[in-house]
């Protein structure tokens, strides 16, 4: 998957906050992590499908949203216990600098969706000067 147009297995959108879904959300967990050229997000999205997922992005913020449907159930079958959250869910990561320019590659395997955020060159070398002044 990976180097394959993001848009081709998430819808994609751009610009500023969208309206919240109505509804129960749930918080999936993330981690998230710095590299020498951009970052690492990583969302524990079990259960999810890739057309199920939205990743937006504008200025210093990251915005993964979508829905868990419960595929498994079906007509004659009740509940006993539930604990696992089917509803739509939202994530919003903000980072210490804008986003806005950095190219995005994805990799969704074993429940993980694995965002790697590439920072263009010019913005990374602007931004090394900038911390040099202060």
């Amino acid at each position: 998957m990976s180097g394959e147009p993001l848009e081709r297995y998430f819808r994609v959108s751009q610009g500023g906050r969208q309206s919240r879904p109505s509804g129960r959300l749930w918080c999936p967990a993330a981690d998230v992590y710095r590299t020498h050229d951009g970052w690492i997000v990583k969302l524990d999205l079990a259960g999810i499908q890739p057309d199920d997922v939205e990743i937006s992005g504008g200025g210093q913020y990251l915005r993964i949203s979508g829905l868990r449907r419960d595929s498994f159930c079906g007509e004659g079958v009740s509940h006993y216990q539930l604990e696992i959250t089917y509803s739509r869910f939202e994530k919003t990561i903000q980072f210490p600098r804008s986003i806005e320019h950095a190219t995005i590659e994805r990799e969704y395997h074993d429940g993980l969706l694995v965002l790697r955020l590439r920072e263009e060159e010019e913005g990374r070398k602007g931004q090394a000067r900038a911390a040099g002044r202060k």
